[in-house]
């Protein structure tokens, strides 16, 4: 098993470009089953790992928990409250004590700081204790097979199958339901691509080594877009009045823009001007917490693309950085459940793409909104309100 992630480029090329499959998902398993084994096969992969799929089942559970994801109804501020717990900030920093030579060393090979991995680390798994009791294998075939999101498991299930043929991983190995492994839930993709032995035993073992587990995660964030030596996110103070059209995350503007438009750091001191551009993000509209997100916050959304596991892994990381805890403000009432389906539904009508309507504030619902406060004249801040809804 020693070097085994380095001697798979034709596998890692072919999972993270998509090959064209004759059936990409639904109709009969057994067939479709069989054309996995045709891709399999085609890239090397022997007898162990064609026996884990030729055993591998659809496991029902796992459709229920892809269609609920009922956690990413929560504000920004309820789903941070519970995930920045006191738990996960004193046992963060007991392990970047703990592991202090092993941080260093992703800090200076990846250019990763301690404090965004561990919380990854915390949130992910907490710290590897609770890694998950979904057969990965089982998983993955699953959501491959199942025609929501074929794009992005199918393209998981060969360099799984080549862990478990080379002996990587066991074919019953275990983890969260969408197919991620390991201390801080790796996809196979990334465990091949990106996998490091950080304690120099010769096996690359997220689920056991704490040290191989950091590397890793900071190596796939730097592949990812990490920009060495930048910050994240700051907290910041913002006035009553501002041009809120150029707010979002995706709007940098210099700090110095944003400075002289009277938006300040937290105690109300001036940013200092870096020269470095950053957007204003607002999870809860212009009366709520406020950020300013550099492009390093950018890659959160890479990791996982709901904006608020997003921002409450950024601010965990301030956090655990040694900042202190976010001012929550007093926003204004939101929408949720069948409120936001309703508006979501609107939207749609007026010929917005909000993905799917689910009652969820995600990025392209909070962008539709954003257009639709700014056609009506309404601050633009991306959060809905009862007041934008009556008006639709």
């Amino acid at each position: 098993m020693r070097n085994i992630l380095k001697s798979l480029p034709f596998i890692a090329l072919m999972a993270m470009t998509g090959v064209a499959h004759a059936q990409e998902c639904g109709a009969d398993f057994e067939l479709w089953r069989k054309g996995v084994a045709d891709d399999a096969r085609t890239a090397g992969v022997g007898e162990r790992g064609l026996s884990a799929l030729a055993a591998a089942e659809i496991d029902s559970r796992v459709l229920a928990r892809d269609r609920s994801q009922a956690v990413f109804n929560q504000t920004f501020i309820e789903f941070s409250s519970r995930m920045i717990s006191d738990y996960r900030l004193k046992h963060g920093a007991a392990n970047l004590k703990k592991y202090a030579d092993t941080f260093a060393r992703a800090e200076q090979e990846f250019g990763v700081p301690g404090p965004v991995i561990a919380a990854f680390w915390a949130l992910e798994t907490d710290f590897g204790a609770v890694q998950g009791d979904f057969h990965t294998l089982n998983a993955l075939v699953t959501l491959a097979h199942d025609c929501r999101r074929p794009y992005l498991f199918r393209p998981q299930l060969v360099p799984l199958l080549t862990l478990i043929d080379r002996g990587v991983l066991p074919a019953d190995v275990k983890g969260a339901w969408a197919g991620e492994i390991g201390q801080t839930q790796i996809l196979p993709t990334d465990y091949l691509a990106r996998g490091v032995d950080g304690d120099g035993d010769g096996v690359i073992d997220l689920r056991g080594s704490a040290p191989d587990a950091i590397l890793t995660t900071a190596n796939k964030v730097l592949h990812r877009g990490w920009k060495r030596g930048e910050p994240w996110l700051m907290e910041v103070r913002v006035p009553d009045d501002l041009p809120w059209e150029q707010t979002g995350r995706t709007n940098k503007l210099p700090l110095s823009q944003w400075s002289d438009w009277g938006v300040t750091g937290p105690d109300g001191s001036p940013l200092e001007d870096t020269g470095l551009k950053a957007g204003l993000v607002l999870p809860m509209g212009r009366k709520g917490p406020a950020f300013l997100g550099f492009d390093n916050y950018d890659v959160y959304l890479h990791w996982n693309q709901s904006a608020t596991y997003a921002l409450t892994a950024a601010v965990l990381a301030t956090r655990l950085a040694g900042a202190p805890p976010y001012d929550k403000r007093n926003p204004e009432p939101g929408l949720v459940g069948d409120a936001m389906k309703q508006l979501q539904q609107k939207l749609v009508e007026k010929g917005y793409d909000v993905g799917a309507i689910d009652g969820i504030l995600g990025v392209n619902t909070r962008e539709a909104v954003r257009q639709e406060q700014m056609k009506r004249g309404l601050p633009v801040d991306g959060w809905p309100t009862p007041e934008l809804l009556a008006q639709m």
